[in-house]
């Protein structure tokens, strides 16, 4: 592909150091490219891989099809966003489903191919849910949320034909196939990088594309810059305006707004904000921003890592968090409080909800010392530099709070690109981050986050065999009644057992240029280039 001089100067900008200010080349960014800069970008191509982080899952969402996909909507705001209501083809042209639900056939289109010419067919399919569900961690938890656990499950019915037969009918089947885990591989190139140790091509397929979707990766370099070109063979949507996208990591967040600012890219993702906030009102900029469906920002404390494995500590802490400086030193209002509410018993299965926690430094003094710990204790405080944006301020208001009740902390600041891998260690006894359902449903969210099977979003690494058997209950309830009380009763557990303390729903903010158009919202929170167009 021929690089156009203005690109190949962009080019160059990721040999420079991330937090020194960018030049906007002397002719501009072209129509048919987007320049977009972020906090933190991703450490993989593959979604499936291990310590992959969020920033990756953009990645593999451009660059990877999946069997279906979600129609779109408009939020009340005008913003364009997914609808989880409407399941689409994508991949899959259309699809079967048997009266008992337990089967899904589906009927794969005849034109796909992979970025390197090979044809996608059902073969392809199968190796990549029998990757998913087998190479353990955050995929295979992934596909467990709709009843795939197993390689047997999957079938090769003919070359454009594949079925999945569930255990029992799962509501959540089809709506997971349509997140960013089942990406469709191309297997007879994964294969050939497949070792005895490592059957799946795990590391080939961290830092090599294998995949069919509507972007290339033309050049990737983790922590500075990654470049992406159109696939003009793409079968599984319209050809998406944008030829060229270049996503640059800048770490600070004044510079990424000068940038913008400036004019010197298109789009910014990971302001603060109180910058999303200014740049609204000023009006120059086309900020788009709503609050991100099935998501919190939390403090999670690690029940098996003592002190916090005794519920008064919990408790405690419940009360010494300071959640309204929290609110409003790192939301500036775009968010809805999650703490607060008037009763520990809930009255409706709505979620989000807030919580019944509130600030009451002499009750936590007090309950510090019921549960032994009178002058307080030393722990460690964790949170990602990649979502410093919201969880600096957090960490650090935390921080000053606990130590009023005498909990003196020691910060660990983890890089972004580390997270995912340190989630997973499950060593962190106290932490602030977020989570965010990719499934708009109340007993998805519990699932991932409360359930002993202790999904990677389990930082709280709690257990409880009644908990688990509220959200089963929920998952596969036969009418809203059932369902609703279920919720209600996961949501009691929760605000006994205390071991996360919600904070506030975020939004989802983005700032453009005015001459970008057709942004849109989708639950993995990251840009989807297929869309956007320029004037």
């Amino acid at each position: 592909m021929k690089i156009l001089p203005a690109i190949a100067g962009l080019l160059l900008l990721g040999l420079c150091a991330t937090t020194a200010p960018v030049q906007a080349p002397a002719a501009g960014i072209p129509k048919d490219t987007l320049l977009f800069i972020r906090e933190s970008g991703g450490n993989s191509f593959d979604i499936q891989g291990t310590g992959t982080n969020r920033s990756a899952y953009g990645l593999s969402w451009n660059v990877y099809d999946r069997l279906v996909t979600y129609g779109i909507k408009k939020h009340p705001s005008g913003t364009l966003m997914y609808d989880y209501t409407k399941i689409e083809p994508a991949l899959a042209e259309s699809w079967d489903i048997s009266p008992d639900g337990r089967v899904i056939t589906f009927h794969l289109r005849k034109d796909a191919v992979f970025h390197d010419g090979t044809p996608v067919t059902a073969d392809d399919v199968k190796w990549s849910f029998d990757r998913a569900v087998s190479v353990g961690g955050f995929p295979t938890f992934q596909m467990s949320a709709g009843s795939m656990t197993k390689p047997e499950q999957f079938t090769v019915v003919d070359k454009y034909t594949f079925r999945v037969t569930l255990d029992k009918a799962d509501k959540l089947a089809l709506p997971n196939i349509g997140t960013p885990v089942p990406a469709i591989y191309n297997s007879t190139l994964a294969k050939k990088h497949a070792t005895d140790k490592d059957p799946w091509a795990m590391e080939w397929l961290k830092l090599h594309d294998a995949g069919s979707g509507a972007y290339k990766v033309k050049s990737f370099k983790p922590g500075v810059q990654t470049v992406y070109e159109r696939f003009d063979d793409w079968k599984c949507g319209p050809l998406p305006a944008m030829k060229t996208v270049i996503e640059r990591v800048v770490p600070s967040a004044s510079t990424r707004r000068a940038m913008l600012e400036k004019g010197d890219v298109d789009l910014s993702l990971d302001l603060p904000p109180k910058d999303f906030a200014e740049l609204h009102d000023e009006g120059k900029l086309k900020v788009e921003g709503i609050p991100v469906e099935n998501c919190m920002w939390f403090v999670d404390m690690n029940v098996t890592i003592p002190p916090f494995d005794n519920p008064l500590v919990r408790k405690a802490i419940s009360y010494a968090v300071p959640y309204e400086a929290i609110y409003k030193a790192s939301t500036y209002g775009r968010a809805a409080p999650l703490y607060g509410a008037a009763s520990d018993t809930p009255a409706t299965a709505e979620w989000p909800q807030p919580f019944p926690y509130h600030t009451d430094v002499e009750k936590a003094k007090k309950l510090l010392a019921e549960a032994g710990y009178p002058n307080g204790f030393k722990t460690t405080l964790s949170y990602s530099l990649g979502k410093a944006s919201l969880g600096e301020p957090a960490a650090l208001l935390l921080q000053k709070a606990l130590k009023d009740i005498g909990v003196e902390t020691t910060m660990e600041k983890v890089p972004g690109a580390n997270w995912r891998t340190a989630m997973t260690r499950k060593d962190m006894p106290l932490l602030v981050d977020d989570m965010g359902g990719w499934l708009n449903y109340a007993d998805y969210f519990f699932y991932w986050n409360y359930h002993s099977q202790n999904g990677v979003f389990n930082t709280m690494s709690y257990q409880n065999k009644e908990m688990d058997g509220y959200i089963e209950a929920a998952r596969f309830a036969p009418d809203k009644a059932s369902y609703d009380e279920a919720i209600k009763k996961c949501l009691k557990k929760a605000f006994d057992d205390a071991p996360r303390l919600p904070l506030f729903q975020p939004n989802l903010d983005v700032a453009m240029q005015p001459y970008v158009h057709n942004y849109q919202y989708w639950f993995h929170r990251q840009l989807d280039f297929r869309t956007i167009t320029k004037e």
